[in-house]
């Protein structure tokens, strides 16, 4: 027989279960321990199991003959099911943590709070239709853990789609609260458009204009983003498909200060958008709004030759804080970027080359023996078509007679506009006390914080596009979502910096730059985890979002059942897993 063997100070023991008889009683179940001693056997009781129930003192019998408590351990042990967890948790918690559910409700066990939770969730962990989101919920066909963790019952898509119309209801309120955290009297907010694409012709919303999606024969929404200084998103509003952009300006200072309650801010937004009918439309005639932008191409010409301003005045200053009398009670800083004008001179070369090429191909095209173009209509719409697609036709001196094409580049026109290389100019209304000529660079620059939140939404993470909803409010319940789920991206992106490719050390990132006009420089920080794909104080796993996400996945919760019993067990983070919920404050 096989009895567990101890060696205690170089003696060998044994541990086994003798039971004595009891006279009319049950036998004594004894675990006990034999060893031998000068030469003699002796033994010694551990302990009196005999109050344990006979199949428990049997198993430990087993144990302690070096056999197993479970026979055919195989066919007893079963994972019913793996389910991800950590991703899931580590979103959900950061939505309470920041204080997002309590905006959006002050009820979170209402029904249409928690399916609204559980949009933005599923928006970050698995973008999809709200029919795939509705099977990853329910029981049966569910993805992940996310409506246990939020302890709903199977839902179906009226279920979301009466959630959307309730969220849509309180987008005021959502956005208002968003503001008042994250926007103050006098601060910065950023604005910028954008657009994508709808699948269908029914919405109302849905129509023809300039597609920044370059999907010509898809009707289009347009919508726009309100961020602070940072990049935080605030509020959006969805237009129709064929507005364009300056028109949209009014509606969100009408926004900003009344229903924001702001009576003194500064909005920032390009120049195809800020532009000076709207400035002087929109925002001039409304005290306490001031601006941000810059000026096209045209104006920066006119005032390039009418302040006889020359690029070797840059040689030492790349920025130039001018006046200008088409531009009354604005500040006008000129910038020069080398690089931007080496690219700028590039791009405009190759432009040139390959549209020459395609000319020459119509010139080949008339001179063909077989099915030549002949006729000035049809020449002409061959040459239309180059010039639309590289967009340097004002380059051009283009002669089309019956069979013949003819062309050449206008030099002037091309010197002329290489003059311009590098330079771009920035206006504002903000005065030198308030914001330095490059405090007031770095300020419109910021705009790329919302450029970053238009990526992440439409392509990157949160894919808001293509959208399928056909009723307007829909769509705007549904770019809400977006919005809200970007919201919780900008916050878990934020406090895991350190394990992403961005970079976690801006202050020394502009430490490095060595003008306001120049290009953002990595830390060296940046620098390193780019080059080892390795964390530098740990040395663990530099991730982007989207695969940290996607590694998070991998700790799931799995349901197992052991000798008829079942129980629930959480897979062991790996160390970079542990990080990134440590650096979150998620515990699972």
């Amino acid at each position: 027989m096989h009895l567990t063997r101890t060696i205690i100070c170089g003696i060998i023991v044994y541990m086994y279960i003798e039971k004595i008889p009891n006279r009319n009683s049950p036998p004594c179940a004894l675990i006990r321990e034999s060893f031998r001693e000068d030469g003699k056997v002796r033994k010694r009781t551990l302990a009196n199991i005999s109050h344990l129930p006979d199949e428990l003192v049997q198993q430990i019998g087993k144990l302690l003959k070096g056999g197993n408590v479970i026979e055919n351990f195989d066919d007893n042990f079963r994972i019913i099911r793996s389910l991800p967890y950590a991703n899931v948790k580590a979103a959900l918690s950061t939505l309470k943590q920041i204080g997002l559910d309590k905006v959006i409700s002050s009820s979170p066990q209402n029904k249409n709070h928690k399916l609204v939770t559980a949009m933005i969730i599923a928006r970050i962990i698995n973008p999809c239709s709200k029919l795939a989101t509705v099977r990853s919920l329910n029981q049966e066909t569910c993805s992940s853990v996310l409506s246990d963790l939020l302890n709903m019952p199977d839902v179906n898509e009226n279920d979301l789609y009466h959630a959307m119309d309730w969220l849509l209801t309180r987008q005021g309120k959502i956005e208002a609260s968003l503001a008042d955290k994250h926007l103050t009297n006098g601060s910065l907010v950023l604005y910028d458009v954008s657009s994508s694409y709808f699948e269908g012709v029914c919405c109302p919303l849905a129509a023809r204009g300039h597609d920044k999606d370059h999907k010509k024969s898809k009707l289009i929404i347009v919508y726009g983003l309100l961020c602070n200084q940072e990049g935080c998103p605030v509020a959006i509003e969805v237009f129709k498909g064929n507005t364009g952009d300056p028109t949209t300006v009014k509606v969100q200072i009408e926004k900003l200060t009344s229903r924001f309650g702001l009576k003194r801010i500064i909005i920032v937004g390009d120049r195809g958008m800020l532009t000076s009918a709207r400035i002087r439309e929109d925002l001039k005639p409304i005290d306490g709004i001031d601006w941000i932008s810059a000026l096209k191409a045209p104006q920066i010409r006119k005032i390039m030759r009418d302040n006889e301003i020359e690029k070797s005045l840059f040689d030492k200053r790349d920025i130039a804080e001018i006046t200008h009398p088409d531009f009354p009670d604005e500040r006008l800083m000129v910038c020069y970027n080398p690089l931007l004008e080496t690219k700028r001179e590039k791009t405009r070369q190759s432009l040139l080359a390959a549209t020459e090429k395609d000319l020459q191909k119509i010139v080949k095209a008339t001179l063909r023996k077989q099915k030549p173009l002949r006729t000035v209509k049809e020449i002409g719409i061959a040459v239309g078509k180059v010039i639309n697609k590289h967009k340097v036709g004002k380059h051009f001196n283009i002669e089309i007679e019956k069979g013949l094409l003819a062309f050449h580049r206008k030099q002037e026109s091309i010197d002329a506009e290489a003059k311009l290389d590098g330079i771009y100019i920035i206006r504002t209304s903000v005065s030198q006390e308030h914001l330095t000529a490059a405090e007031t660079v770095m300020s419109y620059k910021q705009l790329s914080a919302v450029e970053q939140a238009f990526r992440s939404m439409k392509t990157v993470d949160l894919k808001i596009r293509p959208i399928n909803h056909y009723l307007a409010d829909r769509v705007r319940s549904h770019v809400l979502l977006c919005m809200l789920a970007y919201y919780v991206e900008w916050h878990m992106r934020q406090q895991l910096a350190p394990m992403l490719f961005d970079d976690d050390d801006k202050q020394t990132s502009e430490q490095l730059r060595s003008s306001p006009v120049r290009d953002a420089q990595p830390s060296p920080g940046a620098r390193r985890k780019a080059a080892t794909k390795k964390c530098r104080e740990d040395g663990l796993v530099v991730h982007s979002f989207q695969t940290l996400l996607d590694d998070l996945a991998t700790v799931t919760r799995n349901t197992i059942e052991l000798a008829g019993q079942q129980f629930e067990k959480i897979t062991t983070p790996t160390p970079t897993q542990q990080k990134a919920l440590n650096l979150m404050k998620v515990r699972l």
